[in-house]
């Protein structure tokens, strides 16, 4: 006894059955083929939406970049003024130290003079 059983089957059914097994080979071929295919579909996809999100990214950082250019150019602007405006003030206050360097002097002088003097008036009443 055999654990398979014949099947007789004549030419004409041995003929559809040859072809229905080929279509579905066929069948199976195409979906592997596509399934095959999708991939490199999805992996031009995953490229094009990553260029797309690069797009955006470098477009955003490209702003931020100029506005932080333009921003260290305000700034470096109001440094320069600050700067002009502190030499002058202290060319000012190096003026006014030396008048007053010298009107220190002048009444230095004087009191030297004064005191030197023997016939000078003297300021106390007796």
């Amino acid at each position: 006894m055999g654990v398979f059983k014949s099947r007789e089957i004549d030419d004409g059914e041995t003929k559809t059955a040859d072809v229905e097994v080929e279509g579905e080979i066929r069948d199976f071929v195409r979906r592997d083929v596509a399934s095959l295919r999708r991939p490199d579909n999805e992996s031009e996809v995953v490229a094009n939406n990553i260029g797309t999100l690069l797009s955006r990214v470098a477009g955003s950082s490209v702003q931020e970049i100029d506005r932080l250019i333009g921003e260290l150019q305000r700034v470096r602007d109001l440094l320069q003024n600050e700067g002009a405006r502190v030499q002058r003030e202290i060319v000012e206050f190096a003026t006014l130290s030396q008048a007053a360097m010298q009107s220190t002097k002048v009444i230095s002088d004087s009191l030297t003079t004064w005191k030197r003097v023997p016939d000078a008036p003297s300021m106390r009443h007796e």
